[in-house]
């Protein structure tokens, strides 16, 4: 009986022995790959001409400002001369949600731009002369897929229930591209009779009620209704239980969602630049929750200078949450405004010359503005069918 025991107390400490190691090379595997990540990441941030905090350039202006439910979920990035082509600049913002959606959100902001960089020098290597759309919207949906794997294989954080929308512009030459999911939103300013600015919005809000992600969706099983307090804001359910309750229909993560009907596969749009367009403000879901596509065209396009334009959006939707819903938090607001033209205009240019203390007549007041669209949501309360 002992010389059995022994024998199965040895071989015991053996499967353990060889479990610590097969743990230690998992963990030692998942490190490196977690370091190559990090450097990656460290060198972007190095990078001169990649910009992810409140600032502004010749041809750009962001701003993120936090806001009062928590923790900052928003993210954005600006990247000029992107993939070794000084004709070519990236734009982004990411308005994550969940548990993990500040991290996630930060993620997408970095891993996805530094693939898609890569494909473009590997395009321009191979000295490929497609058209640039179609070159461009398979490379779009390559690294979006390549992202959301990214995410779902990451050890280090829980993406179940977390996740990020995305809203990336490449401007190419007289080119725009751009590749979209969720909720955060792009929209052009043209300029129109007078000096006024013509919004043209350039993505779609992708949610649960519309008539294709909705059939997508049922048939995959999920859920589609709203709560009875938002009537007018569908959002998606898991077969059998009431959770998570997502108010957008593509988005990166929520990988709970992922097998009834929520998808990161992107819709990719494209717009050759005309005399007219003067500049494309991409904002995540805090913005466009109270302000409207006329109301940030003229905002901007009356900004005294390019370099305070994307701060004066967000200082815009800041007061008009507090105007629209005064019990409410207010959310995080990423704005980035990407201008097409080389030299600011001639309007803006008059502006630029005002005195200090006049500088804030030139953007509408929030009690002034347009409210007839400015609440964003569902079409209406959808009963599961």
């Amino acid at each position: 009986m002992g010389a059995c025991f022994s024998c199965k107390s040895r071989r015991a400490k053996e499967e353990m022995l060889r479990k610590n190691r097969k743990r230690k090379y998992l963990n030692d595997f998942s490190m490196v790959s977690k370091k190559m990540t990090s450097f990656k990441e460290d060198r972007l941030h190095r990078n001169q001409d990649r910009m992810f905090l409140n600032g502004s350039s010749e041809t750009a202006s962001l701003f993120l400002q936090k806001g009062n439910k928590g923790v900052n979920q928003d993210a954005m990035i600006v990247w000029e001369n992107f993939g070794s082509r000084a004709d070519t600049t990236f734009c982004g913002v990411f308005d994550g949600h969940g548990p993990s959606g500040h991290m996630v959100s930060k993620r997408v902001r970095n891993f996805l731009p530094m693939k898609l960089s890569e494909h473009w020098e590997d395009n321009r290597k191979s000295g490929s002369n497609s058209e640039i759309f179609d070159s461009v919207k398979e490379t779009f949906l390559d690294v979006f897929e390549l992202t959301d794997k990214e995410l779902r294989d990451d050890p280090y954080f829980d993406c179940a229930c977390s996740g990020s929308t995305a809203v990336a512009l490449v401007k190419q030459g007289q080119d725009l591209i751009i590749g979209y999911i969720g909720n955060s939103r792009a929209v052009l300013g043209m300029r129109g009779a007078n000096n006024g600015f013509i919004p043209v919005q350039l993505t779609v809000d992708l949610k649960p009620d519309l008539p294709a992600e909705k059939k997508r969706i049922r048939k995959c099983k999920g859920r589609i209704f709203a709560l009875r307090d938002e009537p007018r804001v569908a959002r998606v359910w898991l077969p059998h239980s009431n959770t998570p309750g997502l108010t957008m229909s593509r988005v990166f993560g929520d990988f709970c969602l992922k097998d009834y009907g929520v998808i990161s596969v992107p819709e990719i749009s494209h717009r050759r630049i005309i005399d007219d367009d003067e500049f494309v403000v991409l904002a995540t879901h805090g913005v466009w929750a109270v302000l409207s596509n006329e109301d940030v065209v003229n905002i901007v396009g009356t900004c005294p200078t390019r370099s305070y334009a994307a701060r004066a959006v967000v200082d815009a939707a800041v007061k008009e949450w507090s105007y629209m819903y005064p019990t409410s938090k207010v959310e995080e607001c990423a704005v980035v405004c990407l201008f097409l033209n080389s030299e600011e205009s001639s309007t803006l240019s008059a502006k630029s010359t005002a005195p200090k203390e006049d500088k804030a007549k030139h953007y509408p007041d929030p009690c002034e503005l347009n409210r007839s669209d400015s609440t964003k949501t569902g079409c209406g309360a959808i009963e599961e069918g």
